[in-house]
């Protein structure tokens, strides 16, 4: 006897159904998703491993790839990772704007940003004590970033930000000069100190590009590059391309040579020193940095492609870790998007994604 199933139990295989068919199709639209012409099969088959698992990471991974792989293909299948994003980003940026009418909110967020710092390594232990010094340092920074990415969004609106000027307002009260330019706050953080420096001049709240350009160059003049660790040599390299990348809005935009001919000259007379005494991270935005200037034939960038593919990993399709991990595909998510973008430059960047279409208006 063939038993059929109610109109009910019907009705909810069929829905069952349409949501696994969506699921397939979403997870499908990021393999399918279109290369730049140019994309390099390396590059591809690194991509196509971390597209297929993308789902699997956490939200802010998700972004971080989803919307670098957006500037380089404009491709909208790219949107979901960076929707799922957005609209968690909305919700803490509105409890940040109430939270800025009460007195001693920024100090208390700051104070918890500091205590949940992580003190892993030797280098995330430096930078909380340093951050521990800074007073509300800690939650401004971090609030300059909500407001940026919100901003790359097409979402820093009244629409889905009501009064957000209260925000610009107050990180326009932080004395970022003091912090952004301070040596020992160079030696620790200089690329996150490059980030802020354009953060702040995204959002208009600060134009501090001439003091905290000198002061990094002041503290690491290349006559110094002998006397330095390598974790300061790192640090110095790393502040360096990401004064550049920075300044493109995070490969939105090309940058003009001359403006950070100081920084590319002096990637083009050390690159062998910079291969050896850094990581694949730091030497791949080396070659990003060229490639933001317009500089595709460069040298460097050839070489740089050719030292990642010695390091390569072809059954894992991965970048591995300094130490030869391939285990762990999201802690390498950061060095393999960016080995994809070395791969797979495109002859025009993407700037966005916009999501104002796609996020609801209403206040949740």
């Amino acid at each position: 006897m063939q038993i059929r199933p109610s109109g009910g139990s019907g009705q909810a295989l069929r829905i069952l159904t349409a949501i696994l068919a969506f699921s397939l199709l979403l997870f499908a639209s990021y393999a399918g998703a279109g290369s730049p012409a140019n994309c390099d099969k390396m590059g591809q088959e690194i991509r196509t491993r971390y597209d297929a698992h993308l789902e699997g990471f956490s939200i802010s991974k998700q972004r971080h790839y989803a919307q670098r792989l957006y500037r380089i293909t404009g491709n909208k299948d790219y949107l979901h990772g960076n929707l799922r994003y957005a609209r968690r980003l909305l919700g803490r940026l509105r409890v940040d704007i109430a939270g800025l009418k009460l007195p001693g909110y920024a100090l208390m967020q700051s104070r918890k940003v500091v205590e949940d710092y992580a003190s892993r390594t030797e280098k995330q232990r430096a930078r909380k004590e340093m951050l521990g010094t800074w007073g509300e340092i800690a939650y401004a920074k971090n609030l300059a970033f909500r407001l940026v990415q919100a901003k790359y969004h097409g979402l820093l609106h009244e629409a889905f930000l009501p009064d957000y000027q209260r925000a610009l307002s107050y990180l326009a009260s932080v004395d970022f000069r003091a912090f952004l330019s301070d040596p020992e706050v160079l030696r620790v953080y200089a690329p996150q100190v490059a980030n802020q420096l354009y953060y702040l001049h995204e959002l208009g709240v600060s134009d501090l590009r001439g003091p905290v350009l000198a002061a990094f160059r002041d503290l690491y003049p290349p006559a110094r590059d002998g006397a330095l660790s390598r974790a300061e040599y790192r640090n110095k390299i790393y502040g360096m391309t990401h004064f550049v990348i920075a300044a493109s809005r995070y490969y939105q935009q090309p940058v003009q040579r001359q403006e950070f001919d100081w920084i590319l000259a002096y990637f083009e007379e050390n690159l062998e020193v910079i291969l050896r005494r850094t990581k694949e991270d730091i030497y791949t935005e080396v070659a990003l940095s060229f490639l933001l200037a317009g500089e595709e034939k460069h040298a460097a960038v050839e070489r740089i492609r050719q030292a990642l593919r010695e390091v390569y990993d072809p059954e894992a399709a991965m970048i591995p870790s300094e130490t030869g991990e391939t285990g762990d595909l999201a802690a390498g998510e950061h060095r393999n998007v960016l080995a994809v973008m070395l791969f797979c430059w495109p002859e025009q960047l993407h700037v966005g994604p916009d999501l104002s279409d796609l996020v609801s208006r209403r206040v949740q």
